[in-house]
C-alpha cells in the first residue's frame, strides 16, 4: 500500500468478504486493501475511523477514545495477522515477529478478575477499566480470532483474492470463487476473456 490511500473511505471500501462473517480477523486484516488504478483505503488509518471499525465489531464501545499510538498499534497488529495469512495461504514459514506479535497481544491482557482490595470494599474481583485497557482487549481478541483461524478447520479454505491487485483474504466458501467481492469477480472475468480475444487475434 502507499500513500494513495483514501482517507475517507466510504465511497472505495469494498463489502465484506465471505468468512468475515465467521472471523473478525478476516475483516480485520481486509481493513486495507489495494484497488486497481493506484487507489486503494486503509480503515484504520486515523484514530477516529479506526475507533469507529471497533465500535461496529463490538470490540469496545464508542465512548472510547483512541489515540494516534493506539491506531498504530492496530495497524502493526494488522500487518502481522495478514503476513501469517500470507504465510498460510502460500504454505510458506510464517514470520517469526509475526508469531512473537500474535502471541504478545494474546497474553497482554488477563483473562480472569484480578484480586484487588481497598479500605472501602476490602478484597474484591476486578476486571482491568475498559477505558484503560480498550486496545488491549480488541487486540487480544483479534490476535485470538486469527489464531483459532489459523488453526482451526477453515485455515485449510483461508485464500487470496484472486484478480489483481487486490490484496484482501477471504474464505473460499464455494470451490470455484477465487475473489473477494463481485466487483473483484467481474474485473477478473474480464481480464480472462481480454486475454481470450487477444490470443485470438494473434
Amino acid at each position: 500500500m502507499d500513500e494513495t490511500l483514501a482517507t475517507d473511505v466510504a465511497p472505495t471500501a469494498l463489502p465484506p468478504v465471505p468468512g468475515a462473517d465467521r472471523y473478525r480477523s478476516l475483516d480485520f486484516a481486509d481493513t486495507v486493501a489495494t484497488l486497481p488504478a493506484g487507489q486503494g483505503y486503509d480503515l484504520l488509518t486515523a484514530p477516529e475511523s479506526a475507533m469507529r471499525w471497533l465500535a461496529a465489531h463490538d470490540l469496545t464501545t464508542p465512548d472510547v477514545q483512541l489515540y494516534e499510538v493506539c491506531a498504530q498499534r492496530m495497524r502493526t497488529l494488522r500487518a502481522h495477522i495478514r503476513a501469517l495469512f500470507a504465510a498460510r495461504v502460500d504454505t510458506t514459514t510464517p514470520p517469526e515477529e509475526s508469531l512473537r506479535a500474535v502471541n504478545e497481544a494474546l497474553t497482554t491482557v488477563p483473562t480472569a478478575p484480578l484480586l484487588a482490595w481497598d479500605e472501602a470494599r476490602g478484597l474484591r474481583r476486578v476486571q482491568a477499566h475498559p477505558t484503560d485497557q480498550a486496545v488491549n482487549h480488541a487486540l487480544a481478541a483479534l490476535a485470538a480470532d486469527a489464531a483459532d483461524l489459523l488453526t482451526g478447520p477453515d485455515a485449510g479454505i483461508l485464500a487470496a483474492c484472486g484478480s489483481a491487485p487486490c490484496d484482501r483474504f477471504l474464505l473460499r466458501t464455494h470451490g470455484r470463487r477465487h475473489w473477494c467481492s463481485t466487483r473483484c469477480g467481474d474485473r477478473a472475468r474480464a481480464a480472462r476473456a481480454y486475454a481470450r480475444r487477444s490470443g485470438a487475434s494473434d
